[in-house]
């Protein structure tokens, strides 16, 4: 250490007496002592490294201090999870939070989340009630099985299922179809959990219903179809349907059940989109159980969503490992509501978030990207702004490979990297959450809202000039 550096380590003020200066007590009448003493410590040593680090070119003042001590009371206040503004064109971005809720599931939180609510509370009666009856029944009108019940995700749905059907027996499931989920959870894992031994048929690329019926014995307990809603294999290729597979289980007196993963509640290709098994023809079908997510094709918050017979859904919501699983309020209220704009296809259209953007077209798309341009353009002048077509994605294991035909705003920085520019994007508020691609910065209008706008063209002149 040089005469320097000790000499501006002995300017360092202590702790204890920024903590009675009177800008020092505003911060904490605004956060707490604690979060105030905290950041003032980290502060002290972060200049003390400084000095250790550049000598005399580094201040050691109060002044310092308490700047640096600032900035980290500011974000150690920030909330942990907060907005994102979504610009990658993903639909379903699972680390975003995958569908964005509808305005009357917001509104719904919003209106009864501050205080009480009939969660489990029958007004009718005065009695205790089941909190799952405030969806099944719009669950099973939309669907048009005997019975629903609600957990918070499909991997739970599906794990409910199997010990419900096959516990200490065996499942009979296309070798094709045993799926790899989001965070490395894989459906042999989720069985083996759940009690059920797998017994896989057929191959990779080709399972028949022979394999099925071949593999049937006394201590089968279900024959399984597991929707690959997060791959696609193509080519060679041949698979059972829900129809004949439900038809030989009940012919041996088995459950037939269906993991449709995504969630879809109608026939989306009547809105443009690629077709995708739907709940409803699932259960026409013959499927005795169905499982789905709530926050994939659906357009709700996560949950795992299960209906079906009534005499399996009963035996499910009697097992005492419900508990673990059961939804609480602010699921059921987005849920409710989501659900009732079901009861018109073309409303859900309009009024989900997740529907809307699946089903935006390009031409839709375009103005609202020259206009964004326009805007960037007008703020940025010497900056490269273009609109371009490109594709999107579902995202969230929905509709893999199936690409969304979408408009863009290219930006390629002059004086910066496009990555450059996407992490200093990233670190703006509210967060803005780009593509990157051939050197350039991507926003999607499939993802992006006007309201938005603002908040992108500011966070761009902010990254252009840091």
């Amino acid at each position: 250490m040089t005469p320097e550096q000790a000499k501006l380590l002995k300017q360092l003020p202590a702790v204890g007496t920024l903590l009675e200066r009177e800008d020092v007590q505003a911060w904490i009448e605004e956060t707490s002592r604690t979060a105030v003493t905290a950041s003032l410590r980290e502060a002290v040593a972060q200049v003390r490294r400084k000095v250790l680090a550049n000598g005399k070119e580094a201040p050691a003042d109060s002044e310092a201090v308490l700047k640096t001590a600032e900035a980290l009371l500011q974000k150690r206040q920030q909330p942990s999870l907060r907005r994102v503004i979504n610009a990658t064109g993903i639909v379903l971005h699972t680390g975003l939070g995958r569908a964005p809720l509808c305005a009357s599931a917001v509104a719904a939180i919003s209106e009864a989340a501050g205080g009480y609510c009939n969660v489990e509370y029958e007004i009718d009666t005065g009695k205790r009630g089941k909190r799952q009856r405030h969806v099944t029944s719009l669950i099973c009108d939309l669907t048009g099985a005997e019975a629903a019940t609600v957990v918070n995700n499909n991997a739970a749905a599906t794990l409910m299922v199997l010990k419900a059907i096959a516990a200490d027996r065996e499942v009979v499931v296309s070798r094709g179809q045993l799926v790899e989920i989001g965070g490395s959870f894989r459906l042999p894992d989720i069985m083996a959990a759940s009690g059920a031994h797998l017994r896989e048929v057929g191959t990779t690329n080709r399972t028949r219903i022979a394999d099925y019926a071949n593999a049937i014995n006394e201590q089968t307990g279900g024959l399984m179809r597991v929707h690959t809603s997060n791959y696609r294999i193509v080519g060679f290729t041949e698979e059972v349907g829900i129809g004949p597979l439900a038809e030989l289980a009940h012919r041996h007196g088995l459950v037939a059940v269906d993991d449709l993963g995504s969630g879809a509640l109608f026939d989306l290709s009547r809105m443009g989109l690629p077709d995708e098994p739907h709940v409803r023809g699932s259960i026409e079908a013959g499927a005795d159980l169905v499982c789905f997510s709530g926050d994939k094709l659906l357009g709700g918050p996560q949950c795992g969503i299960i209906c079906g017979r009534q005499d399996l859904i009963q035996a499910i919501e009697k097992d005492p490992l419900m508990r673990t699983y059961r939804t609480g309020k602010l699921t059921l209220l987005a849920l409710e509501a989501t659900l009732r704009h079901y009861e018109d296809p073309e409303q859900a259209v309009r009024h989900l978030p997740t529907l809307a953007r699946l089903t935006a077209q390009a031409d839709e798309l375009a103005p609202r990207a020259e206009a964004l341009c326009e805007r960037l353009l007008g703020a940025l002048p010497d900056e490269n702004f273009l609109v371009c077509s490109d594709v999107s994605y579902a995202g969230g294991g929905s509709l893999p490979g199936d690409a969304l035909e979408t408009v863009i705003v290219q930006w390629r920085p002059i004086t910066i990297s496009a990555a450059e520019a996407a992490n200093r994007l990233r670190l703006q508020t509210p967060t803005i959450v780009a593509r990157v691609h051939d050197q350039a910065v991507l926003f999607d209008l499939r993802t992006l809202d006007d309201q938005e706008f603002n908040s992108v063209v500011k966070a761009c002149v902010s990254a252009a000039s840091s």
